[in-house]
This record gives structure tokens, sequence and C-alpha cells, in this order.
């Protein structure tokens, strides 16, 4: 019975928590520039993007982290970068749940 309840217990434990993504250097950040910055120069930064997508015709790439806790704070950071037909960056956006006000 107490192997039963252990194994539930460590059931219950490992399932409150989920992380998806990939980590990524969020102090590249601010050296991304709008009209400037590449797909490629966005490659040696951050390595290859976790999703990509498109927006409004446009191609997308996200950069993004999140883990999802039962028990405790969750933290999730993410970057999505909007490319022009050149694979030049039109314009990003960058959370996260880890900051301090």
């Amino acid at each position: 019975m107490k192997k039963i309840l252990m194994v539930l217990l460590f059931l219950a434990l490992f399932a409150g928590c989920a992380t998806v993504g990939h980590d990524f250097d969020t102090s590249q950040v601010p050296k991304i520039q709008i009209g400037k910055t590449t797909q490629e120069d966005l490659r040696s930064m951050f390595g290859s993007p976790w999703r990509v997508g498109v927006e409004d015709g446009n191609q997308t790439w996200t950069y993004g982290k999140y883990k999802y806790r039962l028990f405790g704070e969750s933290s999730t950071q993410d970057l999505v970068v909007r490319f022009d037909d050149n694979g030049v960056v039109t314009s990003f956006t960058y959370n996260t749940t880890e900051h301090q006000e």
C-alpha cells in the first residue's frame, strides 16, 4: 500500500509541472534593430526559432519558454519577431513574467 501511495504522490507532483519551448538568451533582445537585423542575425543570437508562422502575410518567428506549475509561480518568456519579404525585422515583441516593477 505504501508503494502505491508513493507512486501516486510522485505522479501528482510530476503532473503539476510542465515546460514548453526552449531557453534563449534574453540579454540579446535589446540588440535587435528594426530595419537592420536579419533572420541570419537572429539565428546567430538565439539559434533556431521554437515556432514559425505567418502574420498578415509576413513570416514570424517565436522564441519562447513557458514553465507551468500546479503549485507555485509559473514563468514565461517569449519573443515574437516579424519579417519583411527580404527576411529583415519589421517589428518584435518581448514579454516575460520574470520582472521587477
